[in-house]
């Protein structure tokens, strides 16, 4: 095998170039079946394998910087970068992260985790080089619908500005780029619309069904077709990049070694700032990732004859049963839109938007732009409910606080992947956003035990005028023995009643909590079990009633600015007694991995709060 002798980029350079396409089916082959069994961004990765291949071959990365965005397309990067041997621990607990890290190899300058940042760094680099007298070249590897986030454009307008030597490269997979550069040239949506390139659309499809000869004559009208659309493009993206004070090269085939090493070489030598629009293919190489390539895009393990996932959910996730619920509501008030930043299947919005075509927005990865577009739906007179990763809300903290709250206005954010979100790592666990919406007057934060209770608390939004937040984690099982009842503001619900202590339970820690009460009562210890689904207002009455005996808070969050901190502020507040123990993610970013390791490293799985809680008691009764 050519992958097995390259155990640095520097091999790269000693191939010809049928080596070079040998290495990249078998870079594919090891892309296709790795991520079948640990899950990951596949299609993405499968589209940029020349080109990430070219780019070593022309940079030397142990001095010249490469930031990707979004950093989950750099597997074949780690796999050319001595990470070959760690590649089948990709996403696994200890293994290599599914994004650039830091602390991984001197290969990753740059951690991105989130899209659209990568200009900005590069330009800082870049900056920092010339302040340094240093000499390296600093690339931004943007695509994957990046460009659809605003940051990019500051970033674009200051380097333009600035004049100073660095990269960019779109790589346009016809996806995401492509639509977002033809929102940006005029001429191309006007030829779009009109009607003679519709006829002549219509033409060249109506050529495919004539038989024998329909085939051959639809590939010669289609080949020309994209050649004017290509032209079109080109002119359009030279004049935007210019006028910012890019130089700009392409488009240009991402799957030609040759071709974009020759591109690569007139802008490493280049004197300033310069952008290479890169067309590719994504999920190129493997047909079910081609035909499909948003459900390739961020996958679980899967079939890699058939591309059907290995394991099938026992019951629908919680963004699906949003989703649902929310289209009950549409169809009995007008008033009812989803929102979403460019995560219709990650959300379940892609459910709502089958029944309401009309009435789901996506606004692409701009998170700011959503917020501050839902305050203003919400002030004409909508109901509006941003669907968002809980990790990515945190791009729009500012909108949330000055745009929705100042003004009252009743937007509903749907935070999902909330807590410990597994095997992306770091930056996409959602662990911050009790600590960003507790502070902020006004504001009503939730947490659903289960998707019962997430049902419930939906249709409640829809009888006040207030911002709310509500926070749930992906899974959707129910938890045992809960009463399903409709949501109460500021009232929680106690599971399990105990004569020792009591459990105050937020959100997926409800289900920790029982099994915790089940494992102290083995060791004859009765632990009252309470769902607090209302994180603000607190139940004050709630916390009332338990006094007297030991309590202690669960939650899956950091422990700075959660539930607990808050509990124990109102309890000092009131001048009683507050918990003994909260539990929380200390302070440390917890790596990637399977959410029951994970939860055991923070100390918050049943077992683990279980031994301290009986610890404590021991310590209280000497």
């Amino acid at each position: 095998m050519v992958l097995e002798t390259i155990r640095e980029p520097e091999d790269l350079r000693k191939l010809n170039t049928d080596q070079l396409g040998v290495l990249c089916s078998e870079i594919r082959r090891e892309l296709i079946h790795t991520v079948a069994r640990t899950g990951g961004h596949l299609a993405s990765n499968l589209g940029v394998v020349e080109l990430t291949v070219a780019l070593h071959r022309v940079f030397d990365f142990r001095k010249d910087r490469i930031i990707f965005d979004v950093g989950h397309q750099s597997y074949v990067h780690k796999m050319i970068t001595g990470r070959l041997k760690q590649f089948e621990t990709l996403r696994q607990y200890g293994g290599i992260s599914g994004f650039p890290r830091r602390d991984e190899s001197p290969y990753d300058c740059f951690e991105t985790g989130h899209a659209s940042t990568s200009i900005s760094a590069a330009l800082g680099m870049a900056r920092a080089r010339d302040f340094l007298k240093e000499d390296y070249a600093t690339i931004a590897f943007v695509g994957d619908g990046a460009l659809t986030g605003g940051m990019c454009y500051e970033a674009l307008n200051d380097a333009g500005n600035a004049g100073t030597r660095m990269i960019v490269i779109l790589n346009d997979n016809e996806m995401s780029i492509a639509k977002n550069v033809g929102a940006l040239s005029s001429s191309l949506t006007n030829l779009r619309v009109s009607s003679e390139w519709q006829n002549a659309k219509l033409a060249v499809r109506r050529f495919r069904r004539i038989p024998i000869i329909g085939k051959p004559v639809y590939q010669v009208m289609h080949a020309a077709k994209t050649m004017a659309k290509t032209a079109l493009v080109r002119a359009d993206s030279i004049g935007f990049f210019e006028t910012l004070g890019f130089e700009y090269f392409g488009p240009i085939d991402g799957h030609n070694i040759q071709g974009l090493e020759k591109t690569l070489r007139k802008a490493r030598s280049f004197n300033g700032p310069c952008v290479i629009h890169v067309k590719t293919r994504k999920g190129y190489g493997y047909d079910k990732a081609e035909e499909r390539p948003e459900i390739f895009h961020g996958t679980p393990p899967f079939y890699v004859e058939t591309g059907d996932r290995t394991e099938k959910p026992d019951c629908p996730s919680s963004g699906h049963v949003m989703a649902y619920t929310l289209g009950e509501m549409a169809e009995k008030d007008p008033r009812v839109v989803a929102v979403t930043a460019a995560m219709p299947l990650g959300t379940g919005l892609d459910h709502f938007e089958e029944r309401f075509p009309g009435r789901m927005i996506d606004v692409g990865i701009a998170e700011e732009h959503a917020a501050t577009m839902a305050a203003g739906m919400a002030a004409a007179g909508m109901r509006p409910y941003f669907a968002v990763y809980a990790t990515f809300f945190q791009r729009c903290y500012d909108q949330m606080i000055h745009d929705v709250a100042m003004q009252n206005l009743p937007v509903v954010f749907l935070l999902d992947r909330s807590g410990v979100g597994g095997e992306d790592g770091k930056t996409h666990h959602g662990l911050f956003d009790f600590a960003e919406c507790l502070p902020v007057p006004g504001v009503r934060v939730l947490a659903p035990a289960d998707t019962r209770e997430l049902r419930h608390m939906l249709k409640w939004t829809l009888t006040q005028d207030h911002p709310v937040v509500i926070r749930y984690a992906r899974a959707g099982d129910d938890v045992p023995g809960r009463k399903d009842e409709p949501f109460v503001l500021g009232k929680w619900q106690m599971i399990r009643g105990g004569k020792d202590l009591t459990l105050l339970c937020v959100g997926t820690m409800v289900r920790q909590g029982l099994a915790c009460a089940d494992l102290l009562r083995e060791q004859g210890i009765e632990a009252a079990v309470c769902n607090c689904s209302t994180v603000k207002p607190l139940d004050l009455s709630a916390l009332q009633k338990i006094q007297g005996k030991p309590y202690y808070t669960l939650e899956e969050h950091m422990l700075a600015g959660g539930f607990g901190c808050s509990v124990r502020e109102a309890c000092a507040e009131a001048g009683t007694g507050g918990p003994e123990i909260c539990f929380a993610v200390p302070e440390k970013y917890l790596q990637h991995g399977s959410h029951s390791l994970l939860m055991k490293d923070a100390g918050l799985d049943a077992a683990s709060i279980a031994e301290r809680i009986r610890a404590d008691l021991e310590r209280s009764q000497l």
